[in-house]
Parts: C-alpha cells; structure tokens; sequence
C-alpha cells in the first residue's frame, strides 16, 4: 500500500479525487440497474465470515467491481491495522472507515484521525469503574489497553484485543486513543442506558456483539467516516450501497441510498433497511456483489 506503514501517524488532510462514472450493475432484485459508484459494508457479522476471516473470491469480487467503477469502502469498529491484514492483498485498491469513523484512509492517504479527549475518557474510566459488571478496554493504532485484568474481557468479534497490556489508569494524554469499548458481564441495555445517561454530553453507546458497548466519540461514526470518502471521490449519498448488522451501522445505513441489513442483524437494523438478505455465515455479502455483477448462482 502506498504508505501503508506511515498512514496512521500522518498529519490529516482532505484528498480530493476526481469524479468516478457511474456504473450501471445489476439489481439483484429487479433485474434492472442501479447507478452506484460506491459500496460500503461492515465487516464482524456482516462480511466476514463465522471465522472472521474474508471468505474465498472476495478479493475478486472488489477488483472486478473497482473495473467497473464502482469502489469499496471497508467500515467497521476494527482499527486500521487489523484490517490491513484482513485485506493485504488488495490494500491499494480500496478505501477504509476505521475504529467507527475515528480513522479514515483513502487512495492509501489517511485523511482523518479522531483521537479521544484525555479528559473525556477519564470520565468515562471513572463511571465504568463505579459498576463491578462493566471493565473497559481503550485502543490507540496498535495496543488494547485493558483497565481490568485481561481474564475479565471475553473477546468478541473485533473485540479480540490485539496487544492487550494491562494498565491501572488512564493512559497519559501522549497516549492517542482512537477507540474505546467496554465490556459487559450482563445487562448490556442496562449498562449502555446508564452510561448515556451520565456521558451523554461527550459519547455516543451503542451496544456491540453480546456484551460489548462501542463507544463513540459525539461527531465522530461510520457515517462522518463515509462522508469523508464520498467527499473525497465527488459521490453523492445515495449513489452508495451500505451493508451492516449492529448499531454502530446504523448512521451509514440510513445514509445511504440503498441499504442492506444482515440476515443476522439486530431487529431494528433491519427495520431501516432497505431489504434484509442471507447471514455472514451464508456469505450473503458476496453474493450480492456477484449478482450485482451478473453472475448467476
């Protein structure tokens, strides 16, 4: 990737690329056509599979799409360099929506990074710490910084913790914290109903997996991410097609101009959704783009 290993520590700027044509893709639905120049999905329960990994053929799905003219745009609560990982291969040839809106990396050009305020999160550390069922987690680009003995965390989807180290406060304010979660040992409505309530005025809690809580930055979701791309790119809203399952997808969904919820996703997900498909586990989402594409089967 063009500045793969530096586009996290770069000073944000705006790229602004010139305007892709459109492309006409099969409906999968009305057999018709639908102009889209973007794609945008969530990846842990939406396009990776039960095994979180990138099912076989997708790598070729989004390259034979780009030929199009059509871009992908990886959204998700992972950081940066996870996803990386996930799509190594093809790296160059997308976009990415990272740790819920706080990274956003086009054309391999990191043109935002939304750190968490110091103060804020101190906060936050100091309402968790007043319930014994609630432990939190909190991420800059490569470490998990566990408040709480890492026994204490189950991991979940993207909450599986990469480079746990244990700490006993709040990181110091060199520390860039790009992402934080807390975990649950029950009552995940209760505890995000309660964290709203006294943290209202600085997050934004939306429960994530089983007993996982994102919290986000005011001003900062998946959906300020994908503005910033389709700003980037000249396309407008409802020239992208969103995929998703959980309640952080639930800004870019209701952007988009046509929305997909999982056959997996939570109930009011689908609710907004414009049509509702088959599971994660079914590789629902590649075989949408393939019939997007006009394959049959």
């Amino acid at each position: 990737m063009t500045g793969k290993a530096e586009a996290a520590g770069r000073t944000a700027r705006t790229v602004r690329l010139r305007p892709q044509a459109a492309a006409r893709v099969a409906d999968p639905n009305e057999g018709g056509g639908i102009m889209l120049k973007l794609i945008a999905s969530d990846m842990d329960g939406t396009m990776l599979d039960a095994n979180e990994c990138v099912p076989d053929g997708t790598y070729e799905l989004i390259l034979r799409l780009r030929e199009e003219g059509v871009r992908f745009a990886a959204t998700s609560g992972r950081r940066f360099d996870t996803l990386c990982e996930l799509f190594e291969p093809i790296v160059d040839c997308m976009d990415f929506v990272a740790s819920n809106g706080a990274q956003v990396i086009v054309e391999g050009e990191l043109v935002d990074l939304e750190v968490f305020s110091h103060a804020a999160v101190k906060r936050l550390a100091r309402v968790v710490d007043l319930f014994d069922t609630m432990h939190l987690a909190l991420f800059d680009e490569t470490r998990s910084y566990l408040l709480d003995d890492e026994a204490r965390f189950e991991r979940e989807v993207d909450k599986n913790l990469p480079n746990p180290v244990r700490v006993y406060a709040v990181p110091s304010p060199q520390v860039s914290i790009l992402k934080a979660s807390v975990y649950c040992d029950e009552d995940v409505m209760d505890m995000a109903y309660i964290l709203s309530r006294e943290l209202d005025d600085d997050f934004v809690f939306a429960p994530s997996g089983r007993k996982w809580i994102d919290v986000m930055q005011r001003g900062v979701s998946k959906a300020t991410g994908v503005s910033q791309v389709l700003d980037a790119h000249g396309i407008r809203a409802d020239e992208m097609m969103a995929f998703g399952d959980s309640m952080n997808d639930y800004e870019i969904l209701r952007m988009a101009g046509t929305s997909v919820a999982m056959g997996n996703a939570r109930y009011a997900i689908k609710q907004i959704a414009d049509r509702v498909i088959g599971t994660n586990v079914d590789h629902s989402v590649q075989a949408e783009l393939r019939k997007m594409l006009g394959e049959r089967g």
